[in-house]
């Protein structure tokens, strides 16, 4: 039995495996005052990146045995302050289902007066409901539940062992880049939909056809196509917009943010194509 479910998966978790042993490095070796602060700088916006395998990760394992999986959502709860199985459940199996519904989607954007939130608004309350809402959809899901429960545990173990074993370095490693990566992802995820009314699943989200974005998040802006069949491998995405681009308004492609936005041109080039094809 391969290990694997998808070869396309090999080469991200080797990089991603490569980052934690770094982590670990920092964690573990470092005794200068400045180099576990400059290393956490260098190294949040790469783990809001991997934030989005995470997320690909829990629509579709990477593994098929399930201790791997585990492993994995360990390092993964570290890089990006989501754990095992809280993007399945506040993701997969609620936003998912009710993305069009702002009364109840998990991610919702719209506040309780039917306003849109400003977006820093929306970053906190969702940041600070994340885990209470995921707990919530559980109640449908035990078993899964369960994993979050357990797994939540062991993550929470191991980060206090670590902060009474090397307090100042796992503080700046591991604890901060936790908060900060989750806050940041859900940053990122007001522009997914926000401000979107409707009931058609090809006008509910926005698409990101940068190449060097998409490299980076694997495929994750072409987000419309990922809400159609939101249980295609990632790097099925490309192929499955473009059977259904033509679906999908022109005013629903955008640009980047940092760092993409500053290969600007290319992001231009990229939308302009989408919008004339």
């Amino acid at each position: 039995m391969t290990l694997f479910r998808f070869p396309e998966d090999r080469l991200p978790v080797l990089l991603f495996a490569l980052y934690f042993a770094l982590d670990l490095t920092v964690l573990t070796q470092a005794t200068s005052w400045w180099l576990p602060p400059l290393w956490m700088l260098v190294g949040i916006i790469p783990k809001g990146w991997i934030c989005s395998w995470n997320h690909h990760h829990q629509h579709l394992s990477f593994f098929r045995p399930a201790w791997a999986n585990r492993l994995l959502e360990v390092m993964f709860g570290f890089q990006t302050g989501v754990t095992s199985h809280a993007w399945f459940l506040h993701h997969v199996v609620g936003h998912h289902r009710n993305y069009m519904d702002q009364t109840k989607d998990e991610s919702r954007w719209m506040g309780a007066d039917g306003r849109p939130m400003s977006q820093l608004s929306y970053v906190v309350t969702t940041a600070l409901t994340a885990y209470p809402r995921a707990w919530q959809v559980g109640k449908q899901h035990r078993e899964q539940q369960n994993l979050l429960v357990s797994m939540g545990l062991l993550q929470l173990v191991l980060l206090a062992a670590s902060l009474v074993w090397r307090p100042y370095n796992a503080l700046f490693v591991l604890a901060l880049p936790m908060v900060i990566s989750l806050a940041l992802t859900v940053w990122a995820t007001y522009f997914h939909h926000g401000g979107l009314v409707t009931e058609d699943h090809f006008q509910a989200s926005y698409n990101i056809l940068h190449r060097g974005y998409n490299i980076a998040t694997g495929n994750l802006g072409y987000h419309t196509a990922h809400h159609a069949r939101h249980g295609l491998h990632w790097s099925r995405l490309p192929a499955y917009h473009a059977e259904i681009e033509a679906k999908i308004p022109a005013t629903l492609y955008r640009q980047p943010g940092i760092p993409f936005r500053w290969t600007e041109t290319e992001a231009i080039i990229d939308q302009t194509r989408a919008a004339l094809s």
